[in-house]
């Protein structure tokens, strides 16, 4: 059986940053199945559900035994309530692995900067240069994640 990051080999910006986290941009329905093989227990979707997609993703992970969380993030959804509702997903998830994705990954890095402040102790740079090999590449996401964490006394 294949680990979760190889089960998303091939996916835009694939990276595992823990062993229980595994992030991405937009997965095929080959990728949920693999991650359902390799025991792959939540997709974190924060695309809008008006996004378009090649198949019906919510039902297909669904199908597949996978929990499916969508938390959509764009320019209007920048707020407090939107990173914890993210957060309280991959710090929730106990032993099951978390693949979060967006369409690019980019997003997935803004998300992240709080996570990489006040759950994994990083300094600024480092948050920084991890939420960029996720994906990160707007500065409005990168703005939104570290003001987050500033405000909760993470950065």
């Amino acid at each position: 059986m294949a680990d979760p990051f190889s089960a998303i080999h091939g996916i835009t910006n694939a990276c595992q940053l823990a062993p229980g986290l595994v992030t991405g941009g937009q997965p095929e329905a080959r990728h949920l199945e693999a991650l359902a093989a390799a025991g792959g227990g939540v997709v974190l979707d924060i695309r809008d559900p008006m996004e378009p997609r090649s198949y019906d993703e919510p039902a297909y992970a669904r199908q597949l035994g996978l929990e499916y969380v969508n938390v959509p993030v764009s320019s209007g959804t920048l707020s407090d309530e939107t990173i914890e509702r993210i957060l309280a997903v991959v710090r929730e998830a106990g032993s099951r692995t978390v693949f979060f994705h967006c369409g690019s990954g980019n997003r997935v890095g803004g998300a992240l900067l709080p996570w990489f402040l006040l759950d994994r102790g990083m300094d600024e740079e480092a948050a920084i240069e991890q939420a960029m090999r996720v994906g990160l590449r707007s500065p409005e996401m990168l703005q939104w994640g570290l003001e987050y964490a500033r405000r909760k006394g993470g950065a």
